[in-house]
């Protein structure tokens, strides 16, 4: 093989794998919103605190607390809050998909907190409130 052809081919390899990086490091779930299931797996799922933003986009630091927190979310309608230090918060669910939002009812509440569904995946859910504030939550 001539080394100039062998040089061609090395560069052509090395192009293409820096596109196939470059393809596969872009293709990410945000905006993918996928069913309901998603969100509680054949029976109940519970959801783990990654990140949180405030409105601006700044990512919030989580204290202890913060970080024990778990929600648990169940096929029959039903969730449950829970962290480390105040006990648990228990309610219904609503999600709608095609608008792209999930609405909590605590228990003895006769209002509802409504938060934008941003990315659902089977691992990863992304929630923001009216005000800008974001939650990024990973599957247990």
């Amino acid at each position: 093989m001539k080394p100039q052809s062998l040089f061609s081919l090395r560069y052509f390899a090395s192009l293409l794998l820096l596109l196939s990086l470059f393809a596969t490091a872009c293709s990410n779930d945000k905006g993918k919103v996928e069913g309901v299931n998603m969100l509680y797996g054949t029976d109940s799922k519970v959801w783990k605190t990654a990140k949180q933003t405030d409105a601006s986009g700044d990512k919030v630091k989580q204290d202890d607390a913060q970080k024990q927190q778990e929600l648990h979310v169940f096929a029959n309608g039903n969730y449950t809050m829970t962290d480390g230090a105040a006990g648990a918060i228990s309610g219904k669910y609503e999600f709608d998909q095609a608008g792209r939002t999930i609405s909590f009812a605590p228990e003895g509440s006769t209002t509802k907190n409504v938060f934008a569904v941003e990315t659902l995946t089977d691992d990863k859910l992304t929630i923001k409130s009216a005000n800008g504030e974001a939650l990024m939550l990973e599957a247990e």
